[in-house]
């Protein structure tokens, strides 16, 4: 009997935090939200662990948070998909004018690594998009 009452008072209590606990995680999503909109895109990403962290059964917010989520992964990979492909091309013209053969050999390892590094970027955009489909 007195396991039944200590069951129905703590289901009473989850009921009676569950409006408060929703209304905490409408506030951090508008914190995220605005943090996609400045193209925070990290801080957004960080502010959604939190999210799902604190918030465990907030399944709306939850809902938009991954939303977000693979819209911010999107665009931050694409913006690592620039920049590698920048250090390449640039990377690749120094090989060409590289006289020196201990120097041309260890930019080619860093081409390499730059050639990997845009391969796996573009597998991870590809990843997202079929996923947001």
């Amino acid at each position: 009997m007195k396991n039944v009452v200590l069951i129905q008072l703590a289901a009473l209590m989850l009921i009676a935090c569950s409006p408060n606990a929703d209304k905490q995680a409408n506030e951090l999503m508008a914190e995220i939200e605005q943090l996609y909109n400045n193209k925070q895109f990290k801080q957004a990403l960080d502010s959604i662990e939190t999210l799902r962290q604190r918030f465990p059964r907030a399944v709306e917010a939850r809902k938009r948070a991954l939303e977000i989520w693979d819209n911010a992964s999107l665009q931050m990979a694409q913006a690592d998909i620039a920049k590698t492909d920048s250090a390449f091309l640039a990377t690749e013209n120094l090989i060409q004018n590289e006289t020196d053969i201990y120097k041309r050999n260890m930019l080619g390892v860093r081409r390499d690594s730059l050639k990997a590094r845009y391969e796996a970027l573009c597998g991870v955009v590809k990843m997202i998009r079929h996923r947001q489909k």
